[in-house]
């Protein structure tokens, strides 16, 4: 029995015996329960949780917020987390070598085969091989080495992340008696002290965001499709890498940005070379070795001791565990400015690079490879532009941060993007989290401000800074909104992103002025209100490419619902994530709406949450018995999270509020076509 995680201090025991405990409130862990099942009888789980103290400084939740699996095999199987899947891509072809552990946990000795096969996209078998006479003893294990060359092999990459399957099937007397199926990617990485990141020998840089694992609505325990729902917002802004900020992710984070095309640095939660630790430990590395997403391991993040000799030492036993579990990829720290684990790590990661000179780190240091593990810190509100510190709020400008250690965007943006020595750099944070509500840590706040997407991953306006220079796409966007009663006259500071060559900015059909867009910046104008239009126009070599128009819109008049997907399977587990919106008249989003909206469904499925993005919302994100689900909109937007059952018919959700007209959207549920 295998939990992906359980927050935390979690005992568990089958039929009233004792499994075992386990403190993590992230690592996957797993019992033998054979001895203690009633084969053909009804068994009984009871698993103690205890949350009393926390592992970190953010919302963590509590419970069995992940996947729990069941997993029965013959006495002779492959061992858990039991195969290793290595690859070596060169010219027209790959070479690839799978260390299998297998285990005979029966009375007898046993000889057997071992078959592994590779298998593409479409479930051809390309390649396999044949290993014969492999003698087991009783309660035995052997590891077992099988090599493979494939031809002509599609490579994975953030553009094309195509994947494999290797089929390990174990033999024995000619009967198929355990098979294991493991996911793998073909592709080759490097750090480079002096030209960063390279994937398949193409120069990459990392550009990444830290998050932490909750979203709007659900908290921790998300459903699968969150996670890719998540990962799909990022590549759209132009994010490439994830930081598991700061602890080991659920699989299926990893499962998505297998399929999606995502880098991953892999963290780990405690730093320690007690037995635990080092447990939990090889524990992420043994269950997330054959992603090919990760291309980091970090083995910690900012401890009081990194700048001691005794944090060398602690570090230093963690670096061996993990290279001696996987030598394929490098492993990293994230470290407070300049002073590090230079003596240990194979890449030095630095959080903030203002609070140290990189450039010197470089010079002193030329042969260790850098990569901004953590940078940024920028507080923004989505839909603020005055603050607003009784509620909360900060503006959505890029204008704070904590003057300790952060910098705005526009700042740490460039400095990345000019120096080839810098691997890239991950921004903290990609989405808004519960906890650590900055910059006012006080009532009524109670998440955080640092995402450049919200708690629902509504994109702020900071999310078209990063897309005008992170993604090849014609970008151009500006705020604020233009609805701004009783400030006729009074100036207003419209900012606008693009990567456009020129930008020409109108007011109600005149000019305002054209200007050139600074490499890796944006543009400014400071407009005197007036209600009406604000229109951008976006020149590439003199050619009008984009345009982009703002009206001042009328009062809400209706809700409309847009779901990310409108078929769904009717599995009990996947979800539509629908967008709550409220209109006027003429169809335009009301910026500035706060309504209550209620929600009704029927059919074959529920609802599991909803959301606002709103840091000092306390609405609750969970319906009550005999209370209608509802949520009020933050700055014209909500979002509903349905999940669907188990029948292949339709599901309705109607939305309603006072005085709007309501919307409704239809979702189909499905079994097949996924």
């Amino acid at each position: 029995m295998e939990f992906d995680g359980v927050f935390r201090d979690c005992s568990a025991w089958l039929n009233g015996h004792y499994l075992g405990r386990n403190e993590s409130g992230y690592s996957s862990f797993q019992y033998d329960c054979t001895d203690y099942t009633l084969f053909g009888e009804k068994n009984v789980l009871v698993v103690r949780v205890d949350a009393t103290h926390f592992e970190g400084w953010f919302y963590e939740g509590a419970g069995i917020y992940r996947h729990v699996w069941l997993t029965k095999t013959a006495p002779v199987h492959v061992g858990h987390w039991g195969a290793f899947v290595q690859t070596r891509p060169g010219r027209a072809q790959a070479a690839i070598r799978t260390d299998v552990a297998v285990v005979n946990e029966g009375e007898q000795a046993a000889t057997v085969e071992i078959r592994g096969e590779v298998i593409d996209a479409e479930g051809n078998v390309v390649q396999k091989c044949l290993k014969r006479g492999i003698a087991l003893p009783p309660w035995g294990q052997r590891n077992v080495t099988l090599k493979i060359t494939l031809k002509n092999p599609a490579l994975w990459s953030l553009e094309s992340p195509n994947l494999y399957t290797w089929r390990t099937t174990i033999l024995q007397n000619g009967r198929e008696v355990d098979r294991l199926d493991t996911p793998f990617g073909i592709r080759s990485i490097r750090f480079d002290p002096d030209k960063g990141f390279f994937l398949n020998n193409k120069p990459v840089k990392i550009r990444g965001t830290c998050n932490h694992q909750d979203h709007a609505g659900v908290g921790v325990a998300l459903p699968d499709r969150i996670q890719s729902f998540r990962v799909e917002r990022l590549k759209e802004m132009g994010c490439n890498a994830i930081r598991t900020s700061h602890n080991p992710p659920t699989p299926e984070l990893l499962d998505a940005c297998d399929r999606l095309g995502m880098l991953i640095m892999d963290e780990h939660r405690m730093m320690g070379s007690s037995r635990e630790i080092l447990g939990q430990l090889e524990c992420l590395v043994r269950r997330d070795r054959n992603h090919p997403s990760v291309i980091l391991w970090s083995i910690l993040n900012e401890e009081p001791i990194q700048w001691t000799e005794m944090g060398n030492r602690v570090a230093a036993p963690m670096k061996r565990l993990v290279k001696r579990l996987d030598p394929t990829r490098p492993v990293t720290a994230g470290a407070w400015g300049e002073k590090g684990y230079f003596g240990v790590v194979d890449v030095m990661g630095v959080n903030y690079i203002f609070l140290g000179d990189m450039d010197k780190l470089h010079a002193d240091n030329p042969t260790l490879p850098i990569v901004g593990s953590e940078e940024g810190s920028v507080l923004t509100t989505r839909g603020i532009y005055e603050k607003d510190a009784a509620k909360g709020y900060v503006t959505a400008y890029d204008l704070e941060f904590p003057s300790q250690w952060g910098k705005s965007s526009r700042e740490w943006v460039p400095f990345f993007e000019n120096r080839p020595f810098l691997a890239g750099t991950f921004a903290w944070t990609g989405f808004d989290y519960r906890g650590e509500p900055a910059p006012h840590d006080k009532w009524p706040c109670v998440s955080s401000n640092f995402g450049i997407l919200d708690t629902c991953g509504f994109p702020k306006d900071s999310f078209y800074y990063f897309q005008s220079w992170w993604t090849s796409r014609t970008v151009l966007h500006f705020l604020p909104h233009w609805n701004w009663p009783g400030r006729e006259g009074q100036e207003i500071d419209v900012w606008c992103y693009s990567n456009c060559d020129e930008v020409e900015l109108f007011l109600n059909d005149r000019s305002l002025g054209r200007k050139a867009m600074p490499q890796l910046g944006y543009l400014s104008w400071m407009v005197p209100y007036a209600p009406g239009a604000l229109q951008a126009k976006g020149y590439k070599r003199r050619k009008l490419i984009a345009e982009k128009r703002v009206e001042t819109t009328g009062a809400p008049a209706a809700i409309q619902l847009t779901p990310d997907r409108a078929v769904i399977a009717a599995d009990g587990m996947d979800v539509s994530i629908i967008t709550v919106a409220v209109l006027d008249r003429q169809g335009r989003l009301v910026p500035v709406a706060d309504n209550e909206v209620r929600f009704t469904l029927s059919g074959p499925g529920k609802i599991i949450g909803v959301g606002n993005g709103d840091p000092s919302c306390h609405e609750p994100d969970k319906g009550s018995d005999g209370d209608p689900w509802k949520r009020s909109v933050f700055n014209g937007l909500a979002q509903i999270i349905v999940q669907a059952g188990r029948k292949t018919r339709k599901l309705k959700l109607q939305a309603e509020a006072k005085g709007l007209r309501t919307g409704t959207t239809t979702l189909a549920l499905r079994t097949t076509g996924f």
